[in-house]
């Protein structure tokens, strides 16, 4: 990896709901949600704990080995396709790793504040019958910070949470160093008049905006309600907030590689930098 960046962002999971490991896909990639943010201070971040991240899990460990390294993972929710890579992320295995999970708290219907925490909800979703190995028994070092809402400083890295609608909420992020930004707004659903006003303000002259566009317009007519965004919409917020470039992200499972490359396509003549996100490829800023 150069060091001369500010940062830098590889996609280790595009895809949305549920992984997709047919044939059909493999241009694109099956697995679920999870990208990773470096710093050339050497800092680690996660965005989401989809299945790509047992990936990026097995690099760490070739590149740390037994020394260990520090992580932070920055969690939009708790929907299984953002965290069900987690059981099998092998660094929570070894006693020599740090790593922190963040998240803006959430309030969840039907369950005290105190079982909303993230480390309750973290736990919860490993215990028995759910998989074999308790979370508590993980034995790397393991932080939980809950973060308002308003910028919060990592070294030379800035974060700042913004909420997003989708049901039962979620969160994007924006992350600024040494004047560089990418913004990760994922599932998210287009149509609240303030929320839509939240994601232009914090995509910003951005110079990469990462989009939940799920849907082509024509199918979103039929999903109205489900959390979720279309790459109409990704052009419209990309050119309102003059970002550099557009990154269409967590791919319906539906959608095979000639269809994401038909959405490019479709996309490139409402916003000229966009693609669509693939497994294994890197933005360097």
């Amino acid at each position: 990896m150069t060091t001369s960046f500010r940062l830098h962002l590889k996609f280790w999971g595009v895809r949305g709901s549920i992984p997709t490991p047919i044939k059909e896909n493999m241009q694109y990639g099956g697995n679920t949600l999870c990208a990773e943010v470096r710093l050339p201070t050497g800092e680690i971040l996660v965005l989401d704990a989809g299945t790509g991240i047992r990936g990026l899990g097995d690099l760490l460990l070739e590149e740390h080995g037994t020394q260990g390294f520090h992580a932070k993972v920055f969690l939009t929710h708790f929907h299984y396709d953002h965290i069900q890579g987690l059981p099998f992320f092998r660094p929570l295995y070894a006693p020599e790793n740090h790593v922190i999970f963040h998240t803006p708290r959430f309030s969840i219907p039907g369950r005290s504040e105190a079982d909303c925490g993230l480390e309750e909800i973290l736990t919860g979703q490993m215990s028995n019958p759910y998989f074999p190995v308790d979370f508590e028994l993980l034995l790397a070092k393991k932080g939980f910070e809950e973060l308002d809402l308003k910028p919060s400083k990592f070294g030379t890295l800035t974060v700042s949470p913004f909420p997003l609608n989708h049901p039962g909420g979620a969160f994007g992020y924006r992350l600024e160093s040494d004047g560089a930004v990418i913004v990760y707004a994922t599932d998210l659903e287009h149509g609240d008049k303030e929320l839509d006003k939240v994601v232009r303000e914090y995509s910003q002259n951005a110079d990469l905006l990462i989009f939940d566009s799920q849907y082509t317009p024509e199918d979103y007519e039929t999903h109205r309600g489900w959390g979720h965004s279309t790459w109409q919409e990704a052009c419209k917020v990309a050119n309102e907030a003059q970002v550099k470039q557009l990154v269409l992200f967590h791919h319906k499972p539906a959608y095979n590689d000639a269809k994401l490359d038909q959405m490019a396509q479709d996309a490139s003549r409402e916003f000229e930098n966009v693609v669509c996100a693939r497994e294994g490829d890197s933005v360097i800023l």
